[in-house]
């Protein structure tokens, strides 16, 4: 295939590859990029595939790559369920918080080491053992006897009820 042939390719079907990306990652720049290695992949391969079925073969590299991004270990660090409560980073130029800012008072400490405590099941056994006892999910699943993403999805959901209760006692002092 002569780069215009494939220049005419990508005309045809940049709008179905960017679509299918898009409606995986949600994000207009990260589908944008991942439209490009689409291509790019197709390019290389592009002897491989009978032209009566570019439309789905170019689908489908778009989605593997887009599930290949969701799974990713990047995505994974940056996107850890729960952590919608991280503080956002501070703007460039502004001063770091000083330790004052990130200390929390032994009352506060305790205050939510009860809130930890007075969780109901299934989340009181989860919390117990990651927050307090600072172990990892797997070995809270190893000794609960539960899969990880049953513990994930109990830490997820045990940390949106704390932040929830804490949320509530800063209003309420």
């Amino acid at each position: 295939m002569t780069n215009a042939q494939f220049s005419t390719l990508v005309e045809q079907y940049q709008k179905l590859v960017y679509t299918v990306c898009y409606q995986l990652v949600r994000d207009h720049q990260l589908a944008e990029d991942l439209t490009q290695d689409t291509f790019v992949a197709a390019f290389s391969h592009m002897d491989d595939c009978p032209p009566e079925h570019y439309r789905p073969w170019l689908a489908r590299i778009a989605t593997n790559k887009a599930r290949d991004h969701l799974k990713s270990a990047w995505n994974r660090r940056v996107m850890t369920p729960g952590d919608e409560s991280m503080p956002e980073t501070a703007a460039v130029g502004a001063a770091p918080p000083g330790p004052e800012d990130l200390t929390v008072s032994e009352t506060e400490a305790q205050a939510i080491r009860q809130m930890v405590k007075d969780l109901r099941e299934p989340y009181y056994q989860v919390s117990v053992m990651y927050f307090l006892q600072e172990r990892s999910v797997e070995e809270i699943a190893r000794a609960l006897r539960r899969p990880p993403k049953t513990v994930h999805t109990q830490l997820y959901r045990a940390k949106r009820l704390l932040q929830q209760q804490i949320t509530e006692r800063r209003q309420a002092q």
